[in-house]
């Protein structure tokens, strides 16, 4: 099978590159931040601190994630509640990142994410696809662009939501998150060593996909 690790900080656009890539290429795509948001809005839900492993762990067993396509979009489901947007507030984001950071967490979701690469070919993408859930991945890909560029992308994706929040604070969350990510002790968001590097910034999202179809195509 043919994997595609897509590792990048938040707010770079890996989630909108990544599927397109794979509905053009016809390979399963596998939103691994989509799973960690899911669970760190269980927490929020249960009123548990989403970074207490103590309060976190004990919830696990009760969080059935499935994913699944609905009216030709994948969608993800808490139990049997559409969470698909839910799971993308900032409030989500941030717990997301806290309960990301459990190792108990990684484990419950590191079965599932390789048994899916071992049966289908997919893309994944998420912090540390290539370093650790994917380290033998056909190809790695490390996107990425500047915090001022993510937060500004986070802040009319939130706008479009019917989400109103100033530029300085997403750009705020945006850095919080990014230090999270990479001072985490249970692997922690990096490049890996392999990874071939794309900067954003300057793209469009169509030249953005295609920057990634080009790196498997070559």
């Amino acid at each position: 099978m043919i994997n595609i690790a897509i590792d990048g900080p938040s707010g770079a656009g890996k989630s909108t590159i990544a599927q397109a890539a794979a509905k053009r290429l016809g390979y399963l795509y596998v939103d691994t931040g989509a799973l960690y948001r899911s669970l760190g809005l269980h927490a929020l839900r249960c009123g548990a601190d989403p970074g207490s492993a103590e309060q976190v762990v004990p919830l696990l067993p009760d969080a059935h994630l499935t994913m699944r396509h609905v009216d030709g979009e994948q969608r993800v489901f808490l139990g049997d509640d559409d969470v698909s947007e839910a799971i993308r507030t900032p409030e989500a984001s941030m717990a997301s990142s806290a309960v990301s950071a459990i190792p108990a967490v990684r484990e419950f979701l590191l079965d599932v994410q390789r048994d899916l690469a071992k049966k289908n070919n997919v893309i994944m993408d998420g912090r540390d696809i290539g370093t650790v859930i994917l380290p033998d991945a056909t190809y790695k890909i490390y996107l990425t662009a500047s915090d001022e560029v993510r937060a500004k992308r986070r802040m009319l994706q939130l706008q479009e939501k019917g989400i109103e929040q100033p530029y300085e604070e997403v750009l705020a969350d945006i850095r919080q998150r990014d230090y999270n990510d990479t001072h985490r002790e249970v692997a922690p968001l990096r490049k890996a060593d392999d990874a071939i590097e794309v900067c954003t910034d300057d793209l469009t999202l169509e030249e953005s996909i295609q920057a990634v179809l080009d790196i498997v195509s070559k």
